[in-house]
Formats: structure tokens, sequence, C-alpha cells
């Protein structure tokens, strides 16, 4: 124990404040390096922009999904392995011993690895999704069977939003099928029954009207990027003929110019008489049915159509 001329003594005290001081360094350093390697990514996501934009290979909109994506990833893993040193520097000068701290983590990792295999997977999957530009952060996508809006992009995991607001995380390494739905541009594909008794080229004329008014509006023309495309009669449905056809549009915005698209179909068949059919039912009454027989079908069809409510 330190004698009480030691306690005052400077000497006592000056290795404890160079070390708080070294300390501090580091991590003021790195917390410097940080700022400099985030200003770094952000020129190199303008310049990486530049260069994409004069090749004119892709729209604006996708160029700034995927450098976002990218530039998104490469902070988040540039920042771990800053504060990964710093923290093993501080260690140092905490007076830990480094180096078997490190052989130990190397012999832990090796044991370690045979059983996280699937995080290595997972890692190795996220870089070939990145390269690849299969998806963008703001994509809409389908991921296994699960749609949504693309929120994140790790090297590890894919974060997807719903449109009920879930948010639905796959690791990297189990996505087998991906459909990417905004990349470069979208469709809206929409189907229209129209009764039979209706004539269907004045319905397809309707169509086109229609699609032309909102393609002419300022709140819409810029989203548009083809005339609507009118496959025509895609079947002979058991209520009416089925009349099929697509909007082409810039990524994500199909959806708001196919609902717009559908609210005014409605109006301007009606007003033109076209008629869409809806499900019907049939019942024909067998002459003399018993009271009891004709009170109990009376009951199903209740029923029935309670059920349909």
């Amino acid at each position: 124990m330190p004698s009480r001329n030691e306690w005052f003594s400077l000497q006592y005290y000056l290795p404890l404040v160079l070390g708080a001081v070294r300390i501090l360094f580091i991590l003021l350093f790195a917390y410097v390096l940080t700022s400099l390697a985030e200003r770094a990514i952000r020129a190199l996501r303008k310049y990486s922009v530049r260069m994409m934009r004069k090749s004119g290979t892709t729209t604006e909109f996708e160029l700034e999904k995927r450098a976002d994506t990218i530039g998104s990833v490469a902070r988040k893993s540039i920042i771990f392995l800053i504060w990964t040193i710093a923290l093993l520097m501080v260690l140092q000068k905490l007076g830990f011993e480094i180096a078997p701290l490190l052989a130990s983590l190397g012999v832990v990792g090796v044991a370690v690895g045979f059983g996280a295999q699937s995080l290595v997977k997972d890692m190795l999957a996220g870089i070939f999704l990145l390269l690849e530009n299969q998806i963008r952060v703001n994509d809409v996508a389908v991921i296994n069977g699960t749609g949504g809006l693309v929120e994140e992009i790790n090297l590890r995991t894919t974060v997807l939003r719903g449109e009920n607001g879930a948010v639905h995380i796959f690791p990297n390494g189990s996505i087998v099928t991906l459909s990417n739905l905004t990349r470069d541009y979208s469709y809206y594909i929409f189907e229209v029954s129209v009764d039979y008794a209706s004539d269907t080229d004045q319905a397809v004329a309707e169509l086109r009207r229609i699609a032309e008014g909102i393609a002419h509006e300022e709140e819409f023309k810029d989203s548009i990027l083809a005339p609507l495309e009118v496959f025509g009669v895609e079947k002979l449905g058991d209520s009416g003929v089925v009349v099929k056809a697509r909007f082409k549009t810039l990524p994500g915005k199909q959806f708001p110019v196919g609902r717009e698209m559908n609210r005014r179909i409605k109006m301007r068949f009606a007003d033109a008489g076209i008629q869409i059919p809806f499900p019907t039912r049939t019942i024909h009454l067998v002459q003399g049915m018993t009271p009891e027989l004709r009170d109990e079908l009376k009951a199903v069809v209740k029923e029935v159509l309670s059920e349909n409510r």
C-alpha cells in the first residue's frame, strides 16, 4: 500500500494520468477517423452516382437506391472495424495482454466456426446480394413469399417492412426466392370483368381514354412511362368477360396509379352503361313442395347469405 508521501507524489499519479490521456487520445482518434471515413464514403457515393449517371444505364431513382444501399453497408462495416481496433488498443493500455487474447479468440473462432457455418453463409450471401444489385433499400420485394418494403440490407440480414407494418427479418443465406417489384420500372397489371351483354370493344376504348386522361395530369404524368397496354380479352369467366391491361410506371409508383385507374374505371363504366358483373345465385323452387321443405330451404338460403356478408 502506498505511503502518505506517495499519495501526494506526482510520480505516483503520472503513469495513471499518462495512461488516461493515451486512452482518451485513442478514443478521440477513433472518433475523428470515423468522421473522416463517413465523409469519404459520402464523397465516394457522390462519385459513384456521377459515374453511373454518365453511363446512362439506369434511372436517377435507381442510382440513388443502389448508392444508399452500398454506402450504408460500407459505413457500418468500417465503423465496426475502427472501433474494434480502438477497443483492443484501450485494453492493451489498461494492462491486458492482447496477444494471448487474440490467440485464444483464434482458437475459439476455429471451434465455433464449425457451428457458425450459417453465419458465414449469410454474410457471403449478403455480399453477393450487394455486388449483383439484386435489391436495394426502398425497393418493394417479395422474399420467400413475403412481400414488403426493403428497409435495411446488412451483410447478415435483410429487413422488410410489410404493408401492415410488420417487420420481417431474413438471414441472407436463407433467401431462396427473391422478386424485386421496383427495379428500373414497374408494371401495374389489372383485369376488368365486363358483363356478357356489354360491348368489349367499347370497354377497351374507355380504358384507353381513362389512361390517357391520367397520363396528362400533373399528379401522375411523371410517374407513367408508357401508354396503357391492353392485352385484350384474357378469358371468358363465369359471370363476365375479363379484359387484361397494364401500366408501365416508375419504380414504386404503380400502386397509386393503379388505384386511381380503378377508381375512374368504376365511374366511367357506370356513365357509359358498361356493366361490371358480380356473383349471383339463382334458386329454382319446385312446384308442389311441402311447407316443411320450403321452410327448410329458406333457412338454408338465409344461412348461406349471412356467411357471405
